[in-house]
């Protein structure tokens, strides 16, 4: 199978904080490209080799700052290629701490305008839980097997439904969501968990997310499943910055909260959602790497939150939790 290689530019400061994003994001291979440690290593007496090709030393000094991974040339690797595009957006959003830098992600081996209908064709339908069926909205779909029928395109952005964390939080809708509920999804994506709250019986749901590019992808996949635009809003920007954004969800007492995001955003945002949920209200995370699960959890018991069900696909981890206040 073929890989794709992408490099994320950023300063030398920022590749700490860098590779953690990433790490969070399930890479765990990756390349780190570092001038000033490569300028070190030329000038250390001690090196024990004595040749390098013609140009690479300058070529090695004056290539930038940052990381370079690999994902596989397959539906899995544009799912986890949305996910990093989101955190990197997300990063440039924060304020002081570490300078980042661009944080721009190159595609090395293939142009990323081919790339984004490439990955198309690994797409297809298929069932998620007991009630649903995923398909994209250019396949057809034969049967059912008397299954509610998603349909969904998530242009760039993260949210296929066929990656380990969506799926998961899926199955906890199906489990969790009841009629008339009221569902705030925050990093909503392609709009993939609010539509299947929808599907589910959900009465309304409200969409969030940083990328203004899911304003017009969450409205066409809503269209597309025949939900009405009455039934859901989509916004804009960062609820744990942007305090007028926070207001407009505060004491809305949402029956349901979704965060299919990264452990160092849910962590944050768990201190938000008591002034977002009623008492009694699930919330429900994923995205969470087996690493980092432990101090999920003990977010969610420091903010008024009680463990309900955990489900784990590989690396993944997805939590389910009520709001005892």
């Amino acid at each position: 199978m073929d890989w794709l290689e992408i490099f994320v530019e950023t300063t030398q400061e920022g590749l700490d904080a860098l590779g953690g994003l990433l790490l969070d994001c399930g890479l765990t291979g990756f390349i780190v490209h570092d001038p000033a440690e490569f300028h070190d290593f030329m000038i250390d007496p001690e090196r024990n080799w004595d040749y390098m090709e013609d140009g690479l030393a300058q070529e090695q000094e004056a290539h930038p700052a940052g990381i370079t991974f690999f994902v596989r040339d397959n539906l899995h690797g544009a799912e986890t290629l949305a996910a990093v595009r989101a955190q990197l957006a997300l990063a440039k959003t924060r304020e002081g701490g570490v300078d980042l830098g661009s944080l721009e992600m190159t595609m090395k081996n293939v142009k990323e305008e081919d790339w984004a209908n490439n990955w198309k064709k690994y797409f297809k339908p298929f069932p998620v839980g007991q009630k649903l069926y995923l398909k994209p909205s250019w396949e057809q779909l034969e049967d059912a097997q008397g299954r509610m029928v998603l349909q969904i395109d998530p242009g760039h952005i993260f949210g296929t439904g066929a990656h380990e964390t969506t799926r998961c939080c899926m199955e906890e809708l199906e489990i969790f969501v009841r009629e008339k509920d009221r569902v705030l999804d925050v990093g909503c994506g392609s709009g993939i968990l609010s539509i299947a709250a929808l599907l589910l019986g959900a009465a309304h749901a409200d969409d969030v997310d940083i990328d203004a590019n899911a304003i017009d992808v969450v409205k066409e996949n809503m269209a597309r499943n025949g939900i009405s635009p009455d039934r859901y809003t989509v916004t804009a920007g960062n609820i744990l910055s942007d305090q007028a954004l926070l207001d407009r969800f505060r004491g809305q007492a949402y029956d349901v909260v979704t965060a299919n995001i990264v452990a160092d955003v849910i962590i944050p945002l768990t201190a938000l959602v008591p002034q977002m949920i009623r008492q009694g209200g699930i919330y429900l995370v994923s995205g969470i790497i087996t690493d980092r699960e432990e101090e999920v959890k003990a977010a969610l018991t420091a903010n008024g939150f009680s463990l309900l069900e955990r489900k784990q696909e590989k690396d993944w981890v997805a939590l389910a939790s009520r709001y005892e206040g």
